[in-house]
C-alpha cells in the first residue's frame, strides 16, 4: 500500500512547489525549536532542522513519507533569517545590497515505516544589486518580504534586486529543492511519473 506523503511545514510557498509534482499530500506543523545551536554552522542548522521537522510529525503519520525542509541564508558567516518587519527587512535588505548570499536548503525525507530518513543540502547562490534607499523602501512597500530569508521573493518582484543566481536547482532557492526531493522519493520507492 503506498505511503502517504507529508509536508511538516506551514509555509504557502512549499506546499505550492510540492504540488507541482501533482502527487497527493498532506500538510502539517512540526512545532520545531529553530534555535541555533552554539557554534553550529549554518548549513548544519539547516540540515539538523529539516530532519527534526520531518521527524517532529512522525508520531501523527507512523506510514508515511515525510518532507522537512529549511533554510538559511549567510554572508560571511552571518545568518540572515526571516526579517519579519518591515525595519529589519529594511536593514537585512541595506546588509545585503551588492553581495553574493548563500541560500543553503536542507532537506529530508523521514520514513515513518521503516524509521530511515535521508537528508541533502542545496546551495543557491545569489548577488544583490547595489540598492538605492528608495529601490529597497519601494520594493517592500510593493511586495512585503518579511516572512522571507533575506527579505527578497526571488519568485516575485524581488527578481528585481538581483544580478545572478547560481545553482542546481531554481525551486530551492524559493525553500523546497524539488529536483533533490524527487531523488529522496524516487529512493523511498515512490513513483513520480
Amino acid at each position: 500500500m503506498p505511503q502517504t506523503l507529508i509536508l511538516a511545514s506551514t509555509s504557502p510557498y512549499r506546499r505550492e512547489l510540492l504540488s507541482r509534482l501533482g502527487l497527493p499530500f498532506e500538510v502539517a506543523n512540526p512545532y520545531t525549536d529553530e534555535t541555533r545551536l552554539p557554534d553550529e554552522a549554518p548549513e548544519a542548522m539547516a540540515l539538523r532542522l529539516s530532519e527534526a521537522k520531518a521527524r517532529a510529525v512522525s508520531s501523527d503519520f507512523p506510514d508515511a513519507l515525510i518532507i522537512g525542509s529549511d533554510q538559511v541564508a549567510t554572508v560571511n558567516g552571518e545568518i540572515y533569517g526571516k526579517p519579519g518587519n518591515h525595519e529589519r527587512a529594511i536593514s537585512q535588505l541595506r546588509a545585503l545590497s551588492g553581495k553574493t548570499v548563500n541560500f543553503f536548503t536542507g532537506l529530508s525525507l523521514f520514513n515513518s515505516r521503516t524509521g530511515y530518513a535521508e537528508t541533502r543540502g542545496v546551495t543557491t547562490l545569489v548577488t544583490f544589486r547595489e540598492l538605492t534607499n528608495k529601490e529597497i523602501e519601494n520594493y517592500l512597500q510593493r511586495e512585503p518580504a518579511y516572512n522571507c530569508a533575506g527579505s527578497a521573493k526571488s519568485e516575485g518582484l524581488g527578481i528585481a534586486l538581483l544580478t545572478r543566481m547560481q545553482g542546481d536547482d531554481p525551486n530551492a532557492l524559493v525553500g523546497l529543492p524539488l529536483i533533490a526531493l524527487c531523488d529522496l522519493l524516487r529512493n523511498q520507492g515512490m513513483e513520480i511519473l
